[in-house]
């Protein structure tokens, strides 16, 4: 194992650390490495140890600061001392960006470098058409990739737009292992820049915040951290962010807030230019505000998707949530601020430079951000609440307010048999992240390729209303299905706000139903009272949750936006409010939908769509296949493969499709059954003994009717004879 290991860092530093990859725009196929390991923070690969001072680096014992040591050769973080083991592809964090072209063929292959750990490659926004075994979902769309293997992803890119990529598996996510994924179209010649943007925790590892989040307290040291709160009143927890990332570089505050003068990132551009700029969420839990000193941002799309213009002092972005902005460069020649923070109450915060060519590079920018007024009010667009205080002059636009670019309305049901709607609440019931009180529970085998050893399902008799259960929850679609999901956070859950992201699909905002709040302190006060939480009243958890008013179906919903809706993939939902969002179950595939919240998806807020069973592409050829050992199926399935006549590589070749053609006979709602597969095998040996029954008795009237024909003279036999119903 050390020897492979060391033949992948090898190949790692011939692939090129921190270096992105641009595919040729007239190429057909694209195709690249990222080789998965494990790094350290704040550590040269050959100096050694180093710490920042006013922007740059040094070796640990250059006590008098003479030499230098180059920014780009070290993953800085927020610049703390004290090494950060990250997980990161080709020795980048952010990840090197990946960029192509639409319709593009892309193949990328992944080598998992680590000692101890499997990964897989989530490619954020992309739909992958035809090809869902590629989404990178371990245990659902794929097996996870283990220590040494190799897997390669093969798909078309489309459609065009900010993407990004990042594991899947555990909580690497959090650890570094991400980066940006980018589908430009073949015309496309704007100026632009990429931007990462992450709260980050120097402290400890997501491993470790998952753990703290089971207990409910977080200490630092002897020290019991308080729980964190957005400037509505919502919760954040137990994830400590102890700064901010932009492009894997920020500066860490101390609670005086003097900075510890780590290198920043800068993004130069020239003067009397529009840049667009891609953002890109690729952090934990808190949503982060950008803007820009001096520049007004007029923000252009969302998760890809193209909307009408709207010129703003910034922008909130969620996690896993992507918003591209324009500026122009019309300011005097020098250097501004970038600033993200988060929006808790006491944000952390970090910087990046924007430097005009021509500019002294040497010096951090020293300008600040605007003052907002009474007269000169700020703009906001994407919050997720209704407002801010009223003191800070500040206006919100809340997503579902945007509208699309393009003419691209919603699907419309053309009767009530292909309209599919569900209430899904989000929500941490007695301390478990859940789904309509249903805490997931990971299939053991890869679902989407190994349907019939998927398990356990929910049972309906354990999960229901005010009720906590674990087990694997899926909803299950149609082709073609106009499915509406109604997004839901309330009931008697923590109030902490949940960016839901969809695998597989887009989907329209049609409309979004905020709680109450004080329109003077911007303080969350009540749920929003469209939604019936049923069971216990006000002490229901929301399991089963439906409109107040029974009249509300399909299109029924008073203000949904049915002409030009956003659309995206993911989409934050704050605590006391719902969301109405649609798409056309067109992507056969098993998908998953989930928190983007690293710690609530980890610890089961997360269901899996099921759409269009009966038509999901077969796996690739030689496709990993995993499981329990020992499995009570595949010895079942060895059995009856040793006794088909077939040679062992027809087994090979023809069990998959087999098995595939009777699994198409299902119900509904039990899928991915067990009880399912055994009661179909049992249908299944049925026939044949009724069909060897048959043959058996069509076989000895033959015998007799041949014997009796026999009898006849010689020459009648020999005119007569039939070779091939004899030999029946």
């Amino acid at each position: 194992m050390g020897s492979v290991i060391h033949a992948l860092t090898l190949l790692s530093t011939l692939v090129g650390c921190c270096f992105g990859y641009e595919c040729d725009s007239s190429a057909t196929v694209c195709e690249t490495t990222l080789i998965i390991s494990h790094q350290q923070t704040m550590l040269h690969p050959t100096e050694g140890q180093v710490y920042p001072v006013n922007g740059k680096l040094y070796r640990y014992d250059d006590v008098n600061q003479t030499t230098i040591i180059p920014t780009d050769e070290v993953m800085t973080a927020d610049g703390w001392e004290n090494n950060r083991l990250v997980t990161v592809a080709n020795e980048s964090l952010p990840g090197p960006p990946i960029i192509v072209y639409v319709g593009q063929r892309v193949k990328v292959h992944v080598i998992n470098a680590l000692l101890s750990d499997t990964v897989t490659v989530h490619w954020h926004g992309l739909p992958l058409y035809g090809s869902p075994h590629m989404d990178g979902t371990p245990f659902v769309t794929q097996c996870p990739i283990l220590p040494g293997q190799k897997f390669t992803y093969d798909f078309t890119a489309d459609p065009k737009g900010t993407h990004w990529y990042h594991s899947h598996a555990g909580n690497q996510r959090a650890k570094g292992m991400h980066g940006a994924f980018i589908i430009k179209e073949r015309t496309s010649t704007a100026r632009e820049h990429i931007m990462t943007v992450e709260d980050w925790n120097h402290h400890w590892g997501s491993d470790m915040d998952v753990q703290k989040m089971k207990k409910a307290q977080v200490f630092i040291g002897r020290n019991l951290q308080p729980i964190r709160s957005s400037v509505d009143g919502g919760l954040f927890l137990p994830f400590i962010a102890s700064s901010v990332l932009i492009n894997g570089r920020g500066r860490f505050y101390n609670e005086t807030g003097q900075d510890n003068g780590a290198p920043l990132t800068e993004f130069s551009v020239d003067a009397g230019t529009t840049y667009r700029f891609r953002v890109i969420h690729t952090g934990v839990m808190y949503p982060i505000r950008v803007s820009v000193d001096h520049h007004r941002l007029t923000v252009v799309a969302s998760d890809g998707f193209e909307i009408q213009p709207v010129v703003a002092e910034s922008f909130i972005v969620a996690a896993g949530e992507r918003f591209d902005f324009e500026i122009n460069t019309n300011q005097t020649i020098g250097s501004y601020w970038i600033r993200a923070e988060t929006i808790e109450v006491n944000s952390h915060k970090t910087e990046a430079v924007l430097r005009y060519t021509g500019a002294d590079p040497s010096r951090d920018p020293i300008t600040s951000r605007k003052v907002c007024s009474p007269t000169n009010r700020c703009l906001v667009v994407n919050c997720p609440f209704e407002t801010y205080p009223s003191d800070t002059y500040t206006d919100c636009i809340n997503f579902d307010q945007l509208k699309s670019a393009i003419n691209d309305p919603p699907p419309e049901p053309t009767s009530s048999d292909d309209f599919k709607e569900h209430h899904l609440n989000f929500g941490i019931v007695i301390g478990r992240p859940s789904v309509n009180g249903i805490v997931f529970q990971t299939p053991k085998v890869s679902a989407l390729s190994q349907p019939f050893e998927v398990g356990p399902t929910c049972d309906k008799n354990d999960c229901g209303e005010d009720t906590l259960c674990n087990c694997m929850h899926s909803i299950s679609t149609n082709f073609n299905d106009v499915v509406q999901l109604v997004l839901m956070n309330t009931g008697m859950v923590v109030p902490a706000a949940h960016p839901i992201h969809l695998h597989g699909y887009s989907f329209y905002v049609l409309k979004t139903g905020f709680g109450t709040y004080n329109t003077t302190s911007a303080k969350f006060i009540s749920p929003n009272m469209d939604i019936d939480c049923r069971g216990n009243g006000d002490m229901s958890f929301c399991n089963q949750g439906t409109w107040r008013n029974s009249t509300w179906l399909g299109n029924n919903v008073p203000d949904l936006n049915l002409i030009n809706p956003p659309k995206k993939d993911t989409l934050n939902m704050p605590y006391g409010s719902y969301a109405v969002i649609r798409y056309k179950a067109n992507n056969p595939g098993v998908w998953m939908l989930h928190c983007h919240v690293q710690v609530h998806m980890a610890l089961g807020m997360s269901l899996l769509i099921n759409s269009s069973y009966g038509m999901h592409p077969v796996p690739p050829k030689g496709f990993p296949v995993c499981h329990d050992f020992p499995s009570a199926f595949r010895e079942r399935l060895e059995d009856y493969q040793q006794q088909s006549p077939t040679t062992p590589a027809q087994r090979q070749n023809t069990a998959t499709p087999e098995i595939r053609l009777v699994t198409q006979i299902v119900k509904e709602d039990d899928i991915y059954g067990i009880s399912s597969f055994w009661a179909m095998f049992g249908v299944l040996v049925a026939v044949i003994l009724v069909l060897s029954f048959y043959i058996l008795t069509i076989r000895k009237k033959l015998y007799l009717y041949k014997k009796k024909y026999d009898d006849s003279s010689s020459a009648s036999k020999q005119a007569n004879d039939n070779r091939s119903f004899s030999k029946l």
